[in-house]
């Protein structure tokens, strides 16, 4: 019984020693394994071509030109001379008020202006006839003096007469409203027939011009060395393209030019307003629409691109694993700008260098790499689709409106 217990006692100890092997064999084999093989990555070449960087931002439509027209006399509406919606020309002739008050008022005028200018007439041939018998001596020179002062009077009262006459036909001539500028005419506000006062805050209708239109919209404040150097290289050359997209940023609806930027930033927002103006020759811009806009900045001639993935944030910076020979090396980079899915280089990568684009979790310095495929760099975006800002740049541009 005894050795039978002791030979089972050794049994267990020598199956728990070759399980203890097995494990330390298992744990200690494996990492050499994975050391010596290499990691699998995908790859790409880094290629060169322009980029050019758009800034977006969010705006909104404005006519060229808008006004009010509104009636500047008192009287009855008699008569419409256009249609709503109709392109009207500055000066086009709008709408008439009953001119028939004015034209009593100018006739009152004029009558009373006859009549004082007849007054003055006759005063100052009566200032001949004293000026004789004053130089002879047979009336007193008091009386010469009174009959100067009584032509210097009517001549006032011709002067107001006049005054009174030009006020008339001013009354008048406004009883024929005119376009201010030139657009599409509105929604009518009065129909014929109504009593229509210069103090009418609605007005007769409104006329807006959008062939050309403006658009305002706002960028951050970070962006505005940016916008300053674009503007400085097309000074002499170009002005600064914009478009123009809709509010699903999925159509370009025109394509225009900057033309002039605010004096000073929004502190309450930290953006800056810029104005910019399409021909709208589709007539696809609306006032007052919803739109986002894309400034073209600048342009990276031939610059060195990759695709974003394979730039790399570490404690340093940006860096690039670099594929030679089979094994990878860590480049620090510098990325001026990138989209969501190219990065410009400019410092620290050269055309033609192979990056790691997916895989590099496990890589070293040194590490040895298999690419199992190749990523194609993409093409620059030569319109503003797709345009991306930083995280931190999208949190501080608001709402246009």
């Amino acid at each position: 019984m005894r050795r039978t217990t002791l030979f089972r006692l050794l049994a267990v100890l020598l199956l728990c020693g070759l399980a203890a092997s097995l494990v330390l064999l298992r744990k200690d084999g494996a990492p050499r394994a994975m050391r010596t093989a290499p990691q699998p990555v995908r790859a790409a070449t880094a290629l060169r071509q322009d980029v050019p960087e758009y800034l977006a931002g969010l705006g909104t439509v404005r006519p060229s030109a808008d006004a009010l027209v509104q009636s500047r006399v008192d009287g009855t509406l008699i008569r419409l001379h256009f249609t709503e919606g109709q392109h009207v020309q500055a000066g086009e002739l709008l709408a008439e008020i009953d001119p028939r008050p004015f034209e009593a008022e100018v006739a009152e005028a004029r009558g009373t202006l006859a009549k004082d200018q007849a007054l003055l007439d006759n005063a100052r041939l009566d200032l001949g006839r004293y000026a004789a018998l004053s130089r002879n001596k047979y009336i007193a020179g008091q009386e010469y003096t009174a009959q100067q002062a009584k032509v210097r009077e009517y001549e006032g009262t011709v002067a107001s007469d006049k005054a009174k006459l030009r006020a008339a036909e001013l009354q008048l001539a406004y009883s024929r409203i005119t376009a201010p500028v030139s657009g599409r005419t509105g929604l009518r506000q009065v129909e014929e027939g109504n009593m229509v006062r210069s103090s009418d805050s609605a007005g007769i209708v409104r006329v807006s011009e959008i062939q050309p239109c403006h658009v305002l919209f706002t960028l951050p404040e970070s962006k505005l060395a940016v916008i300053l150097e674009g503007a400085r290289q097309h000074e002499e050359d170009s002005r600064m393209e914009v478009q123009v997209w809709d509010r699903n940023d999925s159509q370009m609806l025109d394509r225009g030019f900057l033309v002039s930027m605010d004096n000073s930033i929004d502190t309450a927002t930290g953006t800056v307003k810029l104005k910019a103006e399409f021909a709208n020759r589709e007539r696809r811009l609306f006032p007052n629409q919803f739109v986002n806009a894309r400034l073209l900045a600048r342009t990276f001639r031939q610059a060195v691109t990759v695709p974003a993935a394979a730039i790399q944030l570490g404690m340093s910076g940006t860096y690039v694993f670099i594929i030679r020979e089979g094994k990878v090396h860590m480049a620090a980079v510098e990325v001026p700008f990138s989209t969501d899915a190219l990065a410009v280089v400019t410092t620290g990568l050269a055309a033609g260098d192979r990056v790691v684009v997916d895989g590099v979790d496990r890589l070293r310095e040194g590490s040895a790499v298999e690419v199992v495929a190749e990523v194609e760099t993409p093409p620059a975006v030569r319109s503003g689709a797709g345009t991306a800002m930083p995280a931190a740049d999208k949190d501080a541009t608001p709402a246009a409106r």
